[in-house]
């Protein structure tokens, strides 16, 4: 038996033990990763990791930056062809750095195969029609957290429809406690807002043959003037410079009312602001003329090609993704994460609280960017690029909603013409 089936088999048997396989000794695995939003899953994947390097002989160096960090430090290791081995890459910019990218087909398919298969939208991030450059960790679930007291104080329920919403937002502000969005460059919070609205106003980005640009439409030029309308209506105005922390913080020191995020709010209130926690609460967008929807940040493993460790950079995928470790990494997250596998639209967690039953329900509503093409390389740098972000902060600004929409358009035409 020469060393590369040997390898072969310790890793097949070692796996089937939810175990790593041993490696040559002096291994060292780099992996780039965002610091999370739970700072008990980072401790809990650190330690999983230390338990996988004690048994396979091999050094993980983790390494944490801010998330919008993480893309110019994948665009620039794959310019010099050197750094970390392992990525965490957000939403489906793998699909950006797919020639930079190892196949892990085998890993995905493998991990699908024995937990109930992948959701088609954490696939959507990963596959690149032909193979996988990614393997999905986790979806960010979504909805809107909102101080439940005070809008009862004020006189209302949670707002069923966006007529509602506007009268709850102009009574809140004047109430010197508005609604609060980020509409910066940020990777998630923006996104999460411009893109929806677009979709539930019934506009596109592009029609389904995935290359004709659709935006400019009276569909998509009413969601732009309704987004300035309730900005200066409901919303909390420094919200142009807020990146995807901001809300969290303004939310934690009861500066704003509502905001739509992740519920790492209310696990943080739950630690450490227990007033803010009894009195807050979870709802879903209301319903556009379209529709309901959500675009939901995602976070996926990729391996680049340059890296010298890419067969123990798969099994430590392999690894933290078998769920002996994944379930505790995800019971951490504490309904922050959505699995990408169906094993776990039954777990229990989603049950424990009602206050939070609404996450796990985003995911039918979930539309990935490019819509209403395939997600691929075009619409990854659409969204890279902010470009619909910016097309609501110009409205928002003061430019005429036709002339925001229309430049969107000219800067989409750009991409999808390449």
């Amino acid at each position: 038996m020469n060393r590369r089936r040997f390898l072969q088999v310790s890793a097949a048997s070692s796996l089937a033990l939810a175990r790593p396989p041993a490696f040559a000794q002096g291994t060292r695995l780099h992996l780039l990763q965002w610091s999370h939003f739970i700072p008990a899953a980072d401790q809990v994947f650190e330690a999983q990791a230390r338990d996988f390097g004690k048994q396979a002989g091999v050094e993980i160096a983790i390494e944490r930056i801010e998330q919008n960090g993480i893309q110019p430090r994948v665009t620039a290791a794959v310019q010099s062809g050197a750094g970390p081995d392992i990525v965490i890459i957000a939403n489906n910019h793998p699909l950006l750095y797919e020639a930079s990218l190892v196949d892990v087909s085998d890993v995905a398919e493998e991990i699908g195969g024995k937990q109930g298969g992948w959701y088609d939208y954490a696939k959507s991030n990963c596959f690149t029609g032909h193979h996988w450059v990614a393997v999905p960790f986790f979806i960010i679930s979504w909805a809107v957290t909102y101080r439940e007291d005070w809008l009862r104080e004020a006189g209302f329920e949670y707002p069923k429809t966006w007529d509602e919403f506007r009268r709850v937002g102009r009574a809140m502000k004047a109430k010197g406690k508005p609604f609060g969005q980020a509409l910066g460059h940020s990777i998630n919070d923006p996104n999460a807002w411009a893109y929806p609205i677009v979709w539930m106003w019934g506009g596109m980005e592009v029609q389904k043959d995935g290359r004709t640009v659709a935006l400019d439409s009276k569909e998509t030029i009413e969601a732009v003037k309704f987004t300035a309308t309730v900005w200066k209506e409901c919303f909390d105005e420094g919200g142009l410079a807020w990146d995807d922390s901001n809300n969290n913080r303004a939310f934690l020191s009861q500066e704003i009312s509502l905001t739509g995020n992740a519920p790492s709010i209310y696990v943080a209130a739950r630690q450490k602001f227990p007033d803010v926690y009894k009195a807050t609460n979870h709802g879903h967008y209301p319903a556009g003329p379209a529709g309901r929807f959500y675009w939901l940040p995602c976070y996926n493993a990729a391996i680049m090609k340059y890296s010298k460790q890419a067969k123990v950079a798969k099994d430590f995928v392999r690894f933290f993704m078998d769920r002996a470790q994944y379930d505790k990494y995800f019971e951490t997250m504490d309904t922050f994460g959505i699995p990408g596998t169906r094993a776990y639209r039954d777990h229990p967690l989603w049950k424990k609280d009602p206050k939070t039953a609404v996450f796990p329900e985003t995911l039918q509503y979930a539309r990935q960017v490019g819509y209403a093409g395939p997600a691929g390389r075009r619409a990854t740098e659409a969204l890279t690029k902010y470009i619909f972000v910016d097309m609501m902060a110009k409205a928002v600004q003061g430019m005429k909603a036709e002339d925001a929409v229309a430049w969107a358009t000219a800067e989409l035409r750009k991409i999808y013409a390449a």
